[in-house]
């Protein structure tokens, strides 16, 4: 008679590890069962206390991108490398986990989105709302013209103090936070004007107009970007900023981290 273990170990056999996206403690104990090497558990939480674990910092409902989010996190912790292939146990319908999805490991995986996430100061929903404002942006510009923006998230108080106000600042009074419709409309259309918005770890936006003071020395971006984006990589050289650019002249999206490129991205891809 065919037992649940002997279906697991068909499942994944030939694969170079498998992956647990929030598993149950069963579920866990299954697969430790049927697997010689340490289980990679993606989640959350580590409530298993798993030798192997990727936080899972965001909720994804498209299972796709969940399963490339665990596998960038385990590149990032040497757990599974480009050529390999693995064995994701996720949840397609719903929780619990409910299917095995086999993929090869690429390098078109490591896109740096993993570490903004994950290791930025700023709330990882922050990040992500900042992303979509940018990113939809992107896609419509204003009144059909493409528009060009910049948005510094976390470390507020550092960045307020390494720049400097270009105009009256909206927002000086407020208590809004980005991620709520009718602030991402504000974002949208203040974006046109000149300077960089400030956000909070939490989400709270703390200015707009503002110029970024701190020198472009030590700065890696490519050649070929303009003042924007050598701002964005020089606050976040100096703070402990991430900065979400979009670039009128090209359309794309690009993060600075710790004062290098770490992302970029094509808003009509999304």
């Amino acid at each position: 008679m065919t037992t649940s273990a002997d279906l697991l170990t068909d499942l994944v056999a030939d694969v170079d590890e498998v992956f647990l996206f929030s598993p149950t403690g069963s579920t866990y104990d299954d697969f430790r069962e049927v697997d010689d090497e340490p289980v990679v558990v993606v989640a959350p939480e580590d409530d298993h206390d798993a030798e192997r674990y990727v936080e899972l910092p965001l909720e994804f409902d498209n299972v796709r991108d969940r399963i490339r989010f665990g596998i960038e996190g385990a590149m990032d912790h040497g757990f599974c490398a480009e050529g390999d292939v693995v064995a994701c146990a996720v949840g397609v319908f719903g929780d619990p986990i409910d299917g095995v999805i086999r993929t090869p490991v690429t390098e078109s995986m490591h896109s740096g989105i993993y570490d903004l996430f994950a290791n930025s100061r700023a709330d990882p929903n922050v990040v992500r709302d900042v992303f979509e404002v940018a990113i939809e942006l992107g896609k419509k510009g204003q009144k059909g013209k493409p528009v060009g923006a910049l948005f510094v998230v976390g470390d507020a108080g550092k960045v307020m103090n390494k720049s400097r106000p270009l105009s009256y600042n909206p927002f000086e009074k407020s208590h809004v936070h980005v991620g709520d419709p009718i602030v991402n409309v504000m974002l949208k259309e203040f974006s046109r004007l000149d300077g960089a918005f400030v956000i909070s770890d939490s989400g709270k936006i703390v200015s707009a107009y503002r110029y970024l003071e701190p020198g472009a020395e030590g700065v890696d971006i490519p050649k070929g970007l303009g003042a924007r984006h050598m701002a964005g990589g020089a606050i976040t050289r100096d703070t402990n900023a991430i900065a979400i650019v979009l670039s009128e002249s090209d359309g794309l999206v690009r993060a600075f981290k710790g004062g290098s490129l770490v992302l970029e991205l094509d808003p009509e891809e999304y």
